[in-house]
């Protein structure tokens, strides 16, 4: 999306063609009526300006998607994000900022972008195509208005020094061609391979992007050591799913969470920084659950099966509580995820035992909201609720009791993790909220005869996020390619050189090689130069009385006197007017 335009050397004559094949770009509406302004509209969106102004703005769009809770990466991080934004959240929803990368004004200038990609591509890359069929462009009448010129005479004869630069270009992988008594070469293609490289790595950058979204499906699954899994809508706690990417294309597989392992740093200034985080389990393929194969899974090393990647996203404990009513019947037994609040794995929860049963004569539902403190502090009551490491060295579990209606018969969904307490009452012991703190094995005998609570130890509980996304091979393809294609276009030069020898009315021999680059460069002084001496075992410099510069020189285009000297040897002026 460059542009560089011709450059006229001698008076008009284009001898000089342009060293990118990029689309001139145009200013104003080309014709007239609604043909002229479509042109006009279409140069503008493939233009270099354009595009980076798309690329710009695609980036500041995908801002609020890191910011902002997305329904799609996690919707229950939304709802707590909603519920603590209530003010602001409506306006949030018409801006679709919970949807991002699927709103309407993110997939305009997604397509947008595409389209400009696509329109600087196709015709670059077919006058690309043209420049590499043609031959190197023939020499200018006037070699000396070249921005590097030498020249020299021999007594070589003109055909042999054409054919011997010839060669010499040739093995300096130039592409050269002989004709009309000169020789053109012309070197440096990969700058705009490397050129249109990048713009194929973005585009196809761009395109794994919009496969890995139209085409990929995402769940998350919470497990507690023991418990099995298997790759069913059924079995998620939240599934994302796409256009072509559905429930009927999951991959049959399941595994169970044998075990968890957690290590942590012990001592230094990271204590209690995480050093191993690894579930495992045993996983099978297909329907038959009986043939199983052991496997790890850790933070960054998902499980591969199929076209779809278990990865190891989360890690914490559950409390395994025994709940008893008054008649000492079990009511509630087994381990309950806690969440954790901080890097010390400060928990809270929430128990419900909505299978109570009646308590003086009336249906009743218990609630414990509480805390689960892997290391307990010494003095709780100065420190609060609060876990001194992650690690479980000294377990508490401290709750407090509601008793009332849960509201779990009403038919609405609730959030596992909430404890609604609009139809409870908190219970009271000696005038104060009932709360207890338990270390394992000890129980509680709850106030108003409403029977025990048993910790009766914890367990790990690890969440797992189950991924298919077939976008992500072609977008890190495109991303190393494009790193190579800039490099290509930022390293490589574009040159040519022109070699033309002619008889003088003395008989001798001139030799005038003359260089162009697309930019300024000190190598395409030094890359003439190099040639000049290597040319010379061909054809000989004849001593002259008064060697009167050197023989390639820097000059200025716009001027006929050669400039400052770039290597030492006879030569002929490049101006015999010049005052030099």
């Amino acid at each position: 999306m460059s542009d560089t335009r011709t450059v006229t050397t001698d008076g008009g004559e284009a001898d000089v063609e342009r060293l990118s094949t990029a689309p001139e770009e145009i200013e104003a509406p080309v014709g007239i009526g609604v043909l002229g302004w479509a042109r006009w509209t279409w140069r503008q969106l493939t233009s270099m300006r354009v595009a980076l102004i798309l690329l710009f703005m695609l980036s500041l769009a995908a801002i609020p998607g890191s910011l902002i809770p997305q329904n799609s990466q996690n919707a229950f991080k939304v709802q707590t994000w909603k519920a603590a934004h209530q003010g602001i959240t409506p306006l949030y929803e018409k801006l679709q900022l919970f949807d991002v990368y699927s709103s309407v004004w993110f997939s305009a200038i997604y397509i947008l972008l595409f389209v400009s990609l696509a329109g600087c591509i196709v015709p670059r890359t077919w006058q690309f195509v043209g420049v590499l069929r043609a031959q190197p462009p023939a020499a200018p009448r006037n070699l000396t208005r070249m921005p590097v010129y030498a020249a020299w005479r021999t007594d070589a004869d003109p055909e042999a020094v054409t054919a011997a630069a010839h060669r010499l270009l040739r093995k300096r992988r130039f592409r050269a061609n002989p004709a009309g008594g000169a020789v053109a070469a012309e070197k440096g293609y990969l700058r705009e391979v490397g050129n249109l490289l990048f713009h194929f790595s973005l585009f196809a950058l761009l395109a794994g992007f919009a496969w890995a979204s139209l085409a990929s499906g995402q769940g998350g699954k919470l497990m507690i050591e023991g418990q099995g899994f298997a790759n069913t809508t059924t079995q998620y706690d939240d599934f994302t799913g796409s256009a072509f990417y559905t429930v009927d294309d999951l991959d049959a597989f399941g595994f169970k969470l044998d075990g968890f392992t957690a290590r942590y740093q012990t001592s230094g200034e990271q204590i209690g920084s995480a050093r191993q985080f690894t579930g495992h389990i045993r996983y099978w393929t297909g329907t038959d659950d009986k043939r199983l194969t052991k496997g790890d899974i850790e933070v960054n090393h998902p499980l591969e099966i199929g076209s779809s990647k278990v990865f190891l996203i989360g890690h914490g404990y559950a409390p395994v509580v025994t709940v008893k009513n008054a008649k000492g019947e079990v009511v509630y037994t087994g381990p309950t995820p806690f969440l954790p609040q901080d890097s010390n794995l400060t928990s809270t929860g929430v128990i419900k035992v909505s299978d109570y049963g009646k308590k003086d004569g009336k249906d009743v539902d218990l609630g414990f909201n509480g805390y689960f403190l892997p290391t307990a502090p010494v003095n709780f009551e100065k420190t609060g609720p609060i876990s001194l490491f992650p690690d479980a060295a000294e377990p508490m579990l401290v709750l407090t009791a509601f008793a009332g209606d849960l509201g779990t018969d009403a038919g609405l969904p609730q959030n596992v993790y909430q404890l609604d307490t609009r139809h409870m009452t908190q219970l009271k012991q000696d005038g104060d909220i009932a709360r207890v703190k338990l270390k394992p094995g000890q129980g509680w005998e709850l106030p108003d005869g409403y029977g025990t609570v048993t910790f009766d130890g914890y367990k790990q509980w690890a969440s797992f996020s189950v991924s298919h996304r077939p976008g992500n091979a072609v977008a890190l393809a495109g991303a190393v390619c494009a790193i190579l294609g800039l490099i290509g276009s930022l390293f490589v030069q574009r040159r040519r050189i022109w070699v033309r020898a002619t008889t003088s009315p003395d008989g001798t021999t001139l030799v005038e090689l003359a260089g162009l680059a697309r930019s300024e460069s000190a190598r395409t002084a030094e890359e003439l130069a190099e040639f000049a001496v290597d040319l010379q075992d061909d054809a000989p410099a004849l001593d002259e009385p008064d060697p009167a510069s050197d023989p390639v020189s820097e000059q200025d285009p716009a001027t006929d006197g050669p400039g400052p000297a770039a290597v030492p040897a006879p030569a002929t002026p490049a101006d015999p007017d010049s005052k030099e």
